[in-house]
């Protein structure tokens, strides 16, 4: 597979789709304080950045998922990438609501109507927890189809997300990581040693860490 790591990292940080704050932590609707924001709607707006995650992750999906017969984007933030995805792979595409629809039919997965010969894979935007993978997951199963496992563009590489997808048994890639942006954003020089291992503690121990005092 191409590396597709620190292009996307790099990506990520020219478009400011992630902001980083040691100082003055940002706190998620879970508690956590954290150094880290990332909103990947922002990629949308980039067509050259766009191109970038479209080729990435159908190339992912090639070499992890090569017996994929369907993509599934989580919505609404993984609809737009999941899109793209599936269509440079010519695949049937759906989209997984986080509730069946309150009218109509009542359906939660939209699209492409999946049967249990159907290989999917599960494509989110981004990886923190990794609870609403999960549950799309959850919702793919019932339709008896087979879930290969989870495709993402960024992961915060928490130890709740690998716990969870561990126990999920569900397998997840990602074009790049928590890991390498940090390391990226050091070697531009926007953070000293010492903040730069405050950041690596972050990912280590989330619910334990502080920021820095200036």
């Amino acid at each position: 597979m191409s590396d597709f790591n620190q292009q996307i990292a790099t990506d990520l940080l020219d478009i400011q789709a992630v902001q980083l704050n040691l100082y003055q932590p940002f706190t998620w609707a879970s508690g956590i304080q954290s150094p880290i924001y990332t909103d990947n709607r922002k990629t949308i707006a980039y067509p050259l950045v766009r191109q970038h995650i479209a080729a990435g992750l159908a190339e992912l999906i090639q070499t992890y998922y090569p017996q994929a017969t369907v993509v599934a984007g989580v919505a609404t933030a993984g609809i737009p990438h999941a899109t793209l995805a599936a269509d440079r792979l010519a695949l049937p595409l759906s989209y997984v609501r986080p509730q069946p629809k309150d009218h109509g039919t009542g359906q939660q997965v939209e699209g492409y109507q999946m049967q249990a010969a159907d290989k999917v894979v599960v494509l989110d935007d981004l990886i923190s927890t990794g609870g609403s993978a999960l549950k799309a997951v959850q919702v793919v199963a019932q339709t008896k189809a087979q879930v290969l496992g989870v495709a993402a563009i960024f992961s915060y590489e928490l130890p709740d997300s690998q716990t969870n997808f561990a126990q999920a048994q569900i397998p997840l890639h990602t074009l790049t990581n928590y890991s390498t942006l940090t390391q990226q954003a050091h070697a531009q020089g926007q953070f000293s040693a010492q903040e730069f291992a405050s950041l690596t503690q972050w990912r280590q121990d989330p619910w334990h860490w502080q920021g820095l005092r200036k």
